[in-house]
């Protein structure tokens, strides 16, 4: 079955912008999921007085979906402050687009975190913040596991109460994800999306992701 996309989605893939690199960028990130083949390059001009975002552009490897987050994620937030980057939800994003297909609702998340992660990286070069690794709980875990969407439905795990339980030992993390009707041709996506999640936090050593079935009666 084709993927059918808004107009808003076509014509931010059509002709996306701020397509590109700069030379003289202080804040780069590049975010990515292995389960998708979905990648995304940032790189920002931040002025460190005003904390602006001057300019930004990106580089987006993967489908229409990738390419169109990113392209309307980099244009929300040149000329913005920081601070309302920070609080930005992929959600935004993707009522920006007019909305997206339940399957490709993580690409709006990964367009987000790759902003954030600029910013973080930024601040942490600039001195701005601690750089030190913070303690994993099983809170700031499954804080991670918001951002995982379910490609069948395009909710998140937690918002579909898939989350059975989290582990953390010796920053080594095991999470248990009750799948029960999701189709299984979303399983490996599910768990691949979810341990990246919890690998790029900060001090995580190793993830463990388990799928428990729920018997259908």
């Amino acid at each position: 079955m084709a993927i059918k996309y808004t107009q808003k989605v076509i014509d931010e893939f059509t002709n996306p912008e701020n397509v590109g690199e700069l030379d003289n960028a202080n804040a780069v990130s590049t975010e990515g999921s292995p389960a998708c083949g979905d990648m995304i390059t940032y790189n920002m001009i931040i002025d460190p007085k005003t904390l602006i975002i001057e300019d930004i552009r990106f580089r987006s490897y993967g489908c229409a979906s990738n390419i169109a987050t990113a392209s309307m994620a980099s244009k929300m937030a040149k000329g913005k402050h920081i601070d309302e980057i920070k609080k930005m939800r992929p959600k935004a994003v993707t009522e920006e687009l007019e909305g997206l297909p339940a399957v490709k609702i993580h690409c709006s998340v990964l367009a987000i975190n790759g902003l954030k992660s600029a910013i973080r990286q930024w601040e942490e070069e600039s001195g701005l913040v601690d750089p030190q690794e913070p303690i994993i709980t099983e809170k700031i875990v499954m804080e991670a596991l918001r951002d995982v969407i379910n490609p069948e439905t395009g909710l998140s795990l937690t918002k579909m109460n898939m989350v059975r339980h989290v582990e953390v030992q010796d920053n080594k993390v095991f999470v248990e994800v009750l799948v029960g009707e999701t189709d299984e041709m979303y399983y490996e996506n599910i768990v691949e999306e979810a341990r990246e999640h919890i690998e790029s936090l900060p001090g995580v050593i190793d993830a463990t992701v388990k799928l428990t079935e729920i018997p259908v009666a």
